[in-house]
């Protein structure tokens, strides 16, 4: 993972990964005489020999899809029966998640970097505990953590409502309520950071297209960050909010004391897009955007 060697280039302390850490696109690659071939969105890959089909699930992965090799017949199956379909991309899923636990601990071993690494609003239930049985990683999902001997970071992956029915969203109280039992739990809010997956509204770190009816985007861009996570941080005011969700919208922004950021993705392009923040005990000394 790039985000992992960046930790090691950068002499990084802590590094944050918060959510949506799983895709959404499941691609068969299909054996068929000797050859493979993959429709990735639409356009047909043809794989003839060894080195182009690792090429091929290369590509895939780095822009991160689900793939698994498949007879016709096997295809077929994934088609015609959604349940199979859906056991089999959960599994994926799951084994991906495993495979970049195990890859944090065998690059950061031996390192003082500490790593957090938590579900977001797309992410499936399936993952928590995957991420918590990691000896290495920590998943700070719904807890109150001291990251160093200065600054606690609450975290929560969950978000307003979208229109796409993702697993870990709510209503705008219940977003609200879910913040206000980890703030109850924070000692020091003026050290505190707010890592919320979910950018707070009218931020301009929430800036998406509007989806019409049947799920089409628009050309036109709107806030669609939540009003709880706004209220929350201009009532506590902590140090930093740590957003992502919209990726089309990276920058930073300060809400009265708070300095909010949302570092922005451009996964599927093969992109890590991530901030740089120095921090010490009388604040923020610095903070830029890092990219790779």
């Amino acid at each position: 993972m790039k985000f992992l060697n960046a930790g090691k280039m950068v002499h990084a302390n802590v590094l944050i990964l918060s959510g949506d850490l799983t895709g959404k696109v499941f691609i068969p690659i299909v054996e068929d005489g000797g050859s493979w071939t993959a429709d990735v969105l639409g356009t047909t890959r043809l794989a003839k020999t060894p080195d182009e089909l690792s090429a091929l699930e290369k590509d895939l992965r780095n822009a991160g899809y689900y793939f698994s090799r498949c007879t016709r017949d096997q295809l077929e199956k994934f088609r015609n029966e959604k349940d199979e379909r859906e056991r089999f991309f959960a599994e994926l899923i799951n084994e991906t998640v495993r495979r970049w636990v195990n890859m944090a601990r065998e690059r950061l071993r031996g390192t003082d970097i500490r790593y957090y690494m938590s579900p977001g609003n797309d992410d499936r239930f399936s993952i928590d505990e995957i991420l918590s049985s990691s000896d290495f990683a920590v998943n700070p999902e719904e807890s109150v953590i001291k990251i160093d001997d200065c600054h606690e970071m609450i975290t929560l992956g969950w978000s307003n409502m979208t229109p796409w029915k993702s697993p870990r969203e709510c209503a705008e109280d219940v977003l609200y309520q879910k913040i206000e039992r980890l703030t109850s739990r924070v000692e020091r809010m003026t050290d505190c950071i707010f890592n919320l997956h979910c950018p707070p509204y009218n931020s301009h770190l929430d800036i998406a297209p509007k989806i019409e009816p049947g799920l089409q985007a628009s050309p036109d861009m709107v806030p669609v960050g939540s009003v709880a996570v706004r209220q929350a941080i201009e009532t506590h005011q902590p140090l930093l909010g740590l957003h992502g969700h919209i990726h089309e919208s990276r920058g930073n922004v300060r809400i009265g004391r708070t300095l909010c950021f949302n570092p922005g993705s451009e996964y599927t392009e093969g992109i890590m897009r991530a901030y740089l923040i120095n921090l010490d005990k009388n604040g923020v000394k610095s903070y830029q955007p890092i990219a790779g």
